[in-house]
């Protein structure tokens, strides 16, 4: 007889994991699939000071490992395998993974989002030749070196404080004339004598035949062109959702992201989506867990009402 789980959760970041620390500890039987590692952006970054009750000098990779830990100690099983294609209607779901086929009478999507490219001449010819999206992965290559960041918002700034411990300068380049991040961050990165700010300005190509030499940045204001010298450039311009595989099965956004109601009820009954993929205002790891706890809750009463 084919095994039914309880509930299927697709991606292993903090959406998936606590999802999957609620649903197991209401004694449900939950696989959680993920095809990278367990955590999903929050295991690249170096420093997590914004999660309540955190231990000191947390970083997301230690948070990531003791969040997958709470999970299993509670009974949730864990595969690692990409998911090629899901069937969402019905009252039994099929997950189809590229070794094994899943099933379960409620399914919670997790599976976050990615980096958004910058948009510029050459950037994806030197990706991993000076053009990064992960300051933790990559900040080591750049010990006493010249950087460049590219963005506003709370990654960017809270990268380039990181990366100030690496290089020797950071210049933070800002389409806009003032940030979109946090004041506490803004006032760390003003007050740190390493980073530099070039406003109004884009990058409009990446210099270098085997690495990053340069950038051509352009003032969207005045027009001026002028070039940078930089060793490294990490772009973080946002984040796209996950969501290719569900496209025409479930309502999203014309960019992707699904929409849920509060419970994290799509608009098929026993799917569920929590974290980075669905339509919201804060996109972080406290919110993303938050999700997760509502959307194992919600999938179980749905099990009750549903399967008793």
């Amino acid at each position: 007889m084919e095994h039914i789980y309880d509930t299927i959760i697709i991606g292993g970041g903090p959406a998936g994991l606590s999802a999957g620390l609620y649903a197991a500890r209401s004694k449900m039987d939950t696989l959680i699939i993920e095809r990278a590692a367990f955590g999903g952006q929050v295991a690249t970054t170096n420093e997590i000071d914004n999660y309540p009750g955190s231990i000191e000098n947390c970083t997301g990779a230690t948070l990531s490992v003791r969040m997958k830990e709470q999970a299993a100690e509670f009974g949730a099983l864990f595969v690692s395998e990409e998911v090629v294609e899901v069937e969402l209607e019905g009252d039994i779901k099929v997950v189809k993974c590229m070794r094994e086929t899943y099933k379960a009478k409620t399914i919670i999507i997790t599976t976050g989002a990615y980096p958004r490219l910058g948009g510029f001449k050459n950037e994806v010819e030197l990706r991993g030749k000076g053009i990064s999206y992960c300051a933790t992965c990559d900040a080591d290559f750049y010990e006493g070196l010249d950087i460049a960041v590219l963005g506003g918002g709370d990654s960017a700034i809270s990268e380039a404080i990181y990366l100030t411990k690496f290089g020797e300068t950071v210049t933070v380049i800002h389409r806009r004339d003032e940030l979109r991040a946090a004041k506490s961050l803004q006032e760390k990165a003003f007050n740190n004598p390493k980073i530099k700010f070039i406003w109004d300005t884009v990058v409009e190509e990446a210099k270098g035949e085997n690495g990053l030499e340069g950038l051509v940045l352009k003032n969207i204001k005045t027009g001026k062109v002028s070039d940078l010298k930089t060793d490294g450039c990490f772009v973080f311009v946002g984040y796209l959702p996950v969501s290719e595989l569900y496209k025409g099965k479930i309502t999203m956004t014309s960019r992707g992201d699904i929409i849920t109601d509060e419970e994290m009820k799509t608009n098929i009954p026993g799917v569920f989506v929590a974290g980075d993929i669905r339509e919201k205002l804060l996109r972080q790891v406290i919110t993303a867990a938050a999700d997760g706890a509502i959307a194992a809750t919600a999938a179980e009463h749905y099990i009750e009402n549903k399967f008793s």
